[in-house]
């Protein structure tokens, strides 16, 4: 008796190993995996520049891990809604500190270690929320994030196919691997059908750049198996938007049989038994 319907997808062509160098970008479900994978034992980075969402970010993100180019005064932008923190729109808000100065120091710091790894990583995740965008309109930049400024500052726009394959294909000219993932977190803030379409006009876009570029990218179909597999409101967070964690756990389980090459099992398996013991709180 089947009581869920099955994702079936052929094995990873190249794999993962331990070997590698993996650099994890895009929205909080990439924070999620990179998370794991660095828990058991994996070189990871991840989102160095916090939480990215849409494809035009996180290739802006990729384009200044690749010039090193640093954060000045004039990327510094105050929060809104009341805060006196400093951020920049190339940044989370999380990444924001109490002043400009304090705000360069960690941001430069951060991209001088994140550049540095992004010349030696081979491997890419990136894993793309959503189709919808904001650009400033003074700066006339699409910003990571808008820092809970007044809405009028910010044009929305959709990022089409067209410009999404571009951007796709960038990121897949960088001479390393690209796992590409769909988040399986819903948008609802652009409505139900809103959401589908942006997630569609994604997968659409990363259909066309993985048959192209076979090669060097691929495609783990986490929106898939949330959609199908986990389709139950059980596996949501208490916000039912969120996976729970046990649906994190499930998939991530599903992108580890997946992307593991058969020699590096054993190793993966002591790894997370070694991590899992050292969570255990014992009793006293």
């Amino acid at each position: 008796m089947k009581l869920n319907t099955p994702v079936d997808f052929p094995k990873s062509r190249f794999g993962l190993s331990y070997d590698d160098r993996i650099m994890v970008l895009g929205s909080c479900f990439a924070s999620c995996t990179g998370q794991k994978l660095s828990e058991r034992g994996f070189d990871v980075l991840v989102n160095p520049f916090g939480t990215l969402y849409n494809p035009a970010s996180v290739e802006s993100c990729i384009e200044r891990l690749e010039s090193g180019e640093h954060f000045t005064p004039e990327d510094c932008v105050q929060l809104g809604a009341g805060s006196t923190k400093v951020g920049s729109f190339h940044h989370h808000t999380l990444a924001a500190k109490d002043s400009v100065e304090d705000f360069l120091q960690s941001a430069n710091m951060a991209l001088d270690s994140a550049s540095e790894f992004w010349d030696s990583c081979n491997v890419l995740i990136v894993t793309l929320g959503t189709s919808w965008c904001y650009r400033h309109r003074e700066r006339d930049i699409i910003v990571a994030n808008c820092l809970k400024r007044n809405a009028c500052e910010f044009e929305r726009f959709f990022l089409g196919r067209e410009r999404t394959v571009e951007l796709l294909e960038a990121m897949v000219s960088k001479g390393r691997k690209v796992i590409f993932t769909v988040s399986p977190i819903r948008h609802l803030a652009d409505g139900a059908h809103g959401n589908n379409l942006s997630k569609a006009n994604l997968l659409l876009g990363i259909d066309e750049v993985v048959s192209g570029h076979p090669d060097v990218a691929e495609y783990f179909p986490a929106y898939e198996i949330m959609m199908d597999e986990l389709r139950d409101y059980r596996f949501y967070a208490e916000d039912m938007i969120h996976p729970s964690a046990q649906a994190e756990n499930y998939i991530f389980e599903r992108f580890i049989a997946w992307a593991l090459s058969p020699s590096e099992q054993e190793k993966y398996r002591l790894n997370d038994k070694a991590f899992r013991r050292s969570k255990h709180i014992p009793m006293l």
